[in-house]
Formats: C-alpha cells, sequence, structure tokens
C-alpha cells in the first residue's frame, strides 16, 4: 500500500516541530522553527497554538517552547506498558555480572536514539550518553542495529535532509557506508560500533523485538578500547543473551 495516500501533512509538520523543540528544549522561537522547518509564520502559529492548547508543548516567557506535560505521560505510559525498565534493571545487572561493563537501553526515534536507561558497570569511565539524551543513530550501535529494520529506500528516505555529521574521525559519513554496515548486521544479528559516537569506546548492540517480530528497542555495552580487546567475546555473546530474554519477556515468540 502507498504509504503517503492516506497522509495527512498537517500531523506531518506538527511531528517535525514536536521533533525540534524535543532536540533543542528551551531553544526555538517561532521564527526560528519557521524557518528550519520552512513553515510560514502563519501555518507556524496556528500549528504552535494547537500543540500548546493540547499540551503538547509548552510556550516559556521567553518565547522559546519545551516539550508539555500531555507528551511526558504518554511516554510513561508507552514505557510503562511494557514495564520495560523495571525488566531491563533486572535483566541488565544480571549480566554485568559476567561482563562488568555499563549497558544502556535505548529506542529509535526519528533518526535519533533516545537513550531510556543504563545500568553501570565497574568501569569509572563516564558515558556521553546519559538517560534522557538523544544521539544520532548512525554514530552509535544501539542505533544501528535499531536501523537494521529498514531496506536500504526507508533508510534514504529517513535521512534524505540529513547530513552525516562525523562524531570522531570513524564515524560513518555517507549513506551507502551506513547501508554497507546495516547489511552484515542484518546478518549477525548484532552490531559492532568502533570509536565512532566517541574516540577510544567500543560497543556492541543487539535488538529486542515486540510480538510481531519487530525491533522496538537495543541493547549494548560500551567499554574502552582496553576493556574491548579483553572482553568483546563475552560481550557479544551476553548482549545477545539479554537481548533475546528481554524479547522473549515482551512477548517475541521467535519469527
Amino acid at each position: 500500500m502507498d504509504k503517503k495516500k492516506y497522509w495527512v501533512p498537517a500531523i506531518e509538520r506538527a511531528n517535525l516541530i514536536i521533533e525540534q523543540i524535543a532536540k533543542h528544549p528551551n531553544e526555538l522561537r517561532l521564527i526560528d522553527l519557521s524557518n528550519r522547518l520552512e513553515i510560514n509564520k502563519s501555518s507556524m502559529f496556528s500549528l504552535l497554538h494547537t500543540l500548546e492548547t493540547l499540551g503538547w508543548v509548552t510556550k516559556e516567557k521567553s518565547e522559546t517552547y519545551t516539550l508539555g506535560s500531555v507528551l511526558g505521560f504518554i511516554g510513561s505510559t508507552y514505557l510503562n506498558q511494557f514495564n520495560i525498565l523495571e525488566v531491563f534493571s533486572r535483566e541488565a545487572k544480571e549480566a554485568i555480572t559476567r561482563v562488568d561493563e555499563h549497558v544502556q537501553l535505548g529506542k529509535l526515534i526519528g533518526s535519533d536514539v533516545f537513550y531510556i536507561a543504563r545500568e553501570e558497570g565497574s568501569s569509572p569511565v563516564r558515558l556521553v550518553t546519559d538517560p534522557g539524551t538523544r544521539y544520532p543513530a548512525y554514530a552509535s550501535a544501539i542505533g544501528k542495529i535499531q536501523l537494521s529494520k529498514f531496506n536500504y529506500e526507508e533508510l534514504k528516505a529517513l535521512y534524505s535532509n540529513e547530513q552525516f555529521q562525523k562524531k570522531t574521525l570513524y564515524t560513518v559519513d555517507s549513506l551507502d557506508a551506513l547501508w554497507e554496515q546495516l547489511k552484515i548486521a542484518k546478518e549477525q544479528g548484532f552490531v559492532i560500533e568502533e570509536q565512532e559516537g566517541a574516540e577510544g569506546f567500543y560497543c556492541v548492540a543487539a535488538p529486542i523485538y515486540d510480538h510481531s517480530n519487530r525491533i522496538v528497542y537495543g541493547v549494548s555495552f560500551t567499554m574502552t578500547e582496553n576493556s574491548w580487546m579483553k572482553k568483546k567475546e563475552v560481550a557479544k555473546k551476553e548482549i545477545i543473551n539479554l537481548a533475546n530474554k528481554l524479547s522473549v519477556i515482551g512477548g517475541f515468540v521467535g519469527s
């Protein structure tokens, strides 16, 4: 079926506005959003007014916008219906007893990963991605493994208007290079990221499926290069095992 056949442009524009506000809370005014999204000021005013009335966004005294309480409620309700945080915390702590490195849970939102939770090993290193932050999916293992659910045309549409900003010298910098990585991820069922998100750090991630065989979350181990060289095999095994456990608990019964 043609996905655009029953498309509602106003909802698409509202979604774009919410994404911009989520990425830049308390930074963007009406004129900034209008310029960024190429929506005329009159239409932008109507969209923002509606979103504000519904409680989806909040207009601050500075004339900038933040996400509203309704979105917070919807987001927490979505997460709670699967009880994913409690289950992740329990199972991740078990995996850490065998790997002793930081484990993260994230969800793909647009072309970014939203980091939901983290359980920490004994390593004193601080990660650049705290729970509640967003990060480009193409520069993270936890993002790539969720991008692997797309075919090439879907991936191309997702990144049609986005530049691949290099986070490090090793960050993938083109759609085709990313696609080659994702083809390997599809085949193997996991993905390894080597210093693409932050220099000196290595990650391995695996997908979490729901009852309908869709990838809905990702989990990953992150560690320094020295630890990676010692633990990569056990980390790969444990992250796949953790993802499988979380998938089954969430209702996945296999393809």
